[in-house]
């Protein structure tokens, strides 16, 4: 057996039952096959009464699965490296029971300042399962028993010492994680992508007639990271100005200036474009 298959045994074999934690974005049409087959009884949107109860529509599920026989759930164990999302396993509880745990853990800062723990990302539980101490699993993981995930092209397990409810600590370990700046980069590239195919669809098909819709997006979010534009609101204005200039491509006065640094830098291109747009005065 590989490992997915001794997982799914060995939990078997512990009468756990067994979850699904599935990524809505690029999953839709999964997600809204499982939620009708499965029942309202056997699932949540991990969204819903948090701080990101506005983006529930495209939040991330946790579903009670009782199998994977299930041909959605056959089709996403096919294709890991699309990172939908990851399995776990459970003594038998109350399905609330985990769902107040990891909404508990998903909105890290104080306002204004707050953001969202993508755990749902098998990638991001990847690097912090390879980052806590065993010790400090059970804090992370509360209920769940096992996980089990694709990671570095192949699927992973980590049990979990001490299952169970565990409070969120006050200076939770795994928000220490180390991010290489690789894996930021092919993350920032894949949520990126898939907001323009979802809210720029013309404009992107427009632009795929006349360049590789990856490559250019690969270059520019390469180009941002030089010029320092790191910030969400700064990639998204490059990416959308793009998507309107000649060439796809920003325009030679947007180069920063000697000693310009990244801020001052960013500020002058937005105002320049809120000029033109006839939005401000320079």
């Amino acid at each position: 057996m590989n490992t997915l298959e001794q997982w799914l045994f060995d939990q078997s074999r512990s009468a756990r039952e067994l979850y699904l934690v599935l990524d809505s974005d690029g999953q839709l049409d999964e997600r809204n096959a499982l939620t009708k087959e499965l029942g309202a009884d056997q699932y949540r949107n991990l969204y819903v009464g948090t701080a990101a109860n506005s983006m529930a529509q495209a939040g991330p599920v946790l579903f009670r699965i009782g199998t994977v026989n299930h041909p959605v759930i056959q089709a996403l164990l096919a294709t890991p490296e699309r990172h939908w999302g990851w399995l776990a396993s459970a003594a038998p509880t109350d399905l609330d029971a985990l769902v107040t745990h990891w909404r508990d853990r998903l909105v890290v800062g104080e306002r204004p300042n707050l953001a969202l723990y993508r755990f749902h990302d098998n990638r991001v539980l990847a690097r912090a399962l390879s980052y806590l101490q065993s010790e400090q699993y059970a804090d992370y993981l509360g209920p769940i028993a096992s996980v089990c995930y694709w990671h570095a092209e192949q699927w992973t397990v980590t049990d979990n010492p001490d299952p169970g409810e565990h409070p969120l600590p006050v200076d939770p370990a795994w928000l220490k994680t180390p991010t290489p700046e690789i894996v930021y980069a092919n993350v920032q590239f894949d949520n990126t992508r898939r907001y323009l195919v979802r809210e720029h669809t013309e404009a992107l098909v427009a632009l795929a007639t006349e360049r590789d819709v990856d490559d250019w997006l690969w270059g520019l979010i390469q180009l941002a990271r030089l010029w320092g534009w790191q910030q969400p609101e700064q990639v998204h204005f490059l990416l959308t100005q793009c998507l309107k200039a000649p060439g796809y491509l920003p325009p030679k006065k947007w180069q920063p200036k000697p000693e310009e640094d990244s801020a001052a830098h960013f500020e002058r291109v937005y105002q320049q474009v809120l000029y033109w747009e006839g939005d401000a005065h320079l």
